[in-house]
């Protein structure tokens, strides 16, 4: 069944009032908004609106559509009369903002490199940052390349997998059928999931808020509204176990240390009274964190430092690689890391990704209370409690059925063949409840475009494996551990050819989807006849959406009007 969205806040193209002070505390004015938005800002509508998310029109004004900007309710539908004036005529100038990924993956022939071999990846910052970038007022040719991951757009959602079966972690979900935008190709499915977490019977937390207040968290879209995101984590949280917290700015300071969660309300009102102010020394403030963190360890339990900021650590670090080897050896010991990221005009997406992978945790992006309850709230066990660390898979192709195949997104993630049975070799983390999906762009065996290697397919022929295996496509093998052991465990799955269709299903369409949307935000080079009008026309034919799939297509209308 597709779980609804609870509460999705619609802050599309609110104009927006936001500045943000830089470096150590100077003020950088970093857009020019409408009266409106800094109105609806000041009154903090963004983040209890109660309103009905309506389907706009174009006879409502932009200060008409304004009032349901923070909706809650669950009824949010796309229309073909929707107009950009929503998102005024203004949009934040982010000149000082930091990506970067790989090169983008491409085809492998089967023959050659039968092998497909990635850690796991449920990060999401990806998604919800360019959707900042979207309400903000940006065209396709304004939005970073390089901000874009496709795997992160695509695991942003949730997919009707199977469950895991008795005594197996994972549940495994595959699906073969045409490609989107490349009809001589095939696209290949393939889902993962844990199995959700009983609360009652979830480790004892010990967790270590560590908190950027310096200068260039001013802004109301960072401090003020990390504050509301965390007072509604406290409140979920049970009553037992820890909640430390660390600021940073010019000096680390411990705010809290081993406070019982029982104390919610002393927690949250520690959490009220941070201010903004100061340079930023994310360095000291990490190993302060760290040091709680092991001070008040709990075997068994759930460590976990919990960083968020807006990634400007530019006083205090001398080397980012110190840094790095500094998380990965307290992964070891047992504490995790996790990343929350606000804000824009100085945001350090980069930075915030590389320290997310190295300390076991996961990065999201918060740019609405709504999303923030989403991570802390809605997913808190998949966000705070790792089932399966060193997380890896490998997909071996059959090349009697396929030619070629290039992995769509997992750039950063990719690793050597050999490195899959090693478990030296650190892999992704996995939460309870979630869910990892990749997609595969496959050119079949009997293509027009498929490429013929005349001794190889005659030696395969020979020795009688293309019969053997000749209604396989592929198989997928998952490697991982416990989150208390070093010895990982390995179970594999086969993709036979009878989840070939002609009819996917709705998570294969959206899917394909929204992996077209981000290949033609990143312009890549593999997006063959992606288009917009073919996403939203993809988009009328599914049967049931949720909140969170009708605000990404509302915002595939959206780009689609200001192309």
């Amino acid at each position: 069944m597709k779980k609804n969205a609870k509460g999705l806040s619609l802050l599309i193209g609110s104009s927006l009032l936001m500045t943000t002070l830089a470096g150590c505390g100077g003020a950088n004015n970093m857009t020019d908004s409408t009266a409106s938005g800094a109105e609806y800002y000041q009154n903090d509508t963004y983040s209890e609106g109660a309103a009905q998310a309506p389907v706009y029109s174009e006879s409502e004004s932009a200060d008409e559509r304004g009032k349901y900007s923070a909706g809650t309710n669950n009824n949010y539908k796309y229309s073909d009369n929707t107009t950009d004036n929503y998102y005024g005529d203004k949009k934040v100038i982010n000149n000082n903002e930091s990506y970067t990924k790989p090169e983008e993956n491409g085809f492998n022939l089967v023959m050659d490199q039968p092998l497909s071999t990635f850690a796991a990846d449920v990060d999401t910052a990806s998604y919800s940052n360019v959707r900042r970038m979207i309400e903000d007022g940006y065209a396709v040719g304004e939005i970073d390349p390089e901000s874009v991951r496709p795997e992160e757009f695509i695991n942003y959602f949730n997919y009707d997998l199977y469950e895991p079966e008795k005594g197996d972690l994972f549940g495994i979900t595959t699906e073969v059928s045409a490609c989107p935008w490349n009809s001589d190709n095939q696209l290949m499915f393939v889902g993962m999931k844990t199995g959700e977490i009983d609360m009652e019977e979830a480790p004892v937390s010990n967790l270590v808020f560590l908190i950027d207040v310096s200068g260039s968290m001013s802004s109301r879209n960072k401090l003020p509204l990390l504050q509301k995101s965390f007072d509604e984590l406290v409140d979920s949280l049970p009553d037992e176990g820890t909640i430390s917290i660390v600021t940073y700015s010019g000096e680390e300071k411990v705010v809290l240390s081993g406070e019982p969660m029982s104390n919610k309300k002393g927690i949250k009102k520690a959490i009220d009274k941070l201010h903004a102010n100061g340079c930023t020394n994310g360095q000291a403030g990490m190993q302060k964190a760290y040091e709680i963190a092991q001070k008040y360890f709990i075997e068994g339990g759930n460590n976990r430092v919990i960083m968020a900021t807006d990634g400007d650590l530019n006083v205090g670090i001398s080397d980012l690689d110190d840094l790095e080897k500094f998380i990965t050896d307290k992964k070891d010991e047992g504490v995790f890391l996790s990343i929350l990221g606000f804000g824009e005009g100085n945001y350090k997406d980069d930075k915030m990704q590389t320290l997310a992978d190295c300390g076991n945790g996961n990065y999201s992006y918060i740019d609405s209370l709504e999303e923030g309850k989403k991570v802390l709230v809605d997913e808190m066990s998949s966000t705070l409690y790792t089932v399966a660390k060193d997380v890896k898979l490998q997909v071996e192709f059959n090349p009697a059925n396929v030619n070629a195949y290039r992995l769509i997104g997992y750039e950063n993630r990719m690793m050597d063949d050999q490195d899959f049975n090693d478990d030296t070799k650190d892999g992704g983390e996995i939460g309870a409840g979630h869910s990892v999906v990749a997609l595969y762009e496959i050119v079949p065996a009997r293509s027009p475009k498929a490429i013929d290697l005349k001794y190889q397919d005659e030696k395969k022929a020979v020795s009688g494996e293309k019969v053997k295996y000749a209604h396989e496509f592929a198989t997928v093998s998952v490697r991982y551990k416990d989150p208390e052991d070093d010895e990982s465990q390995l179970f594999s799955v086969v993709i036979g050819d009878d989840v070939v269709t002609e009819n996917p299903s709705d998570d294969f369409k959206f899917a394909g989807s929204v992996a077209e949307f981000a290949m033609i935000l990143e312009n890549s080079e593999n997006k063959g006849t992606s288009s917009f009008e073919d996403i939203i026309k993809t988009y009328k034919e599914l049967e049931e959406t949720d909140d969170y799939q009708d605000e990404f297509f509302y915002l595939v209308k959206t780009l689609s009007k200001r192309s």
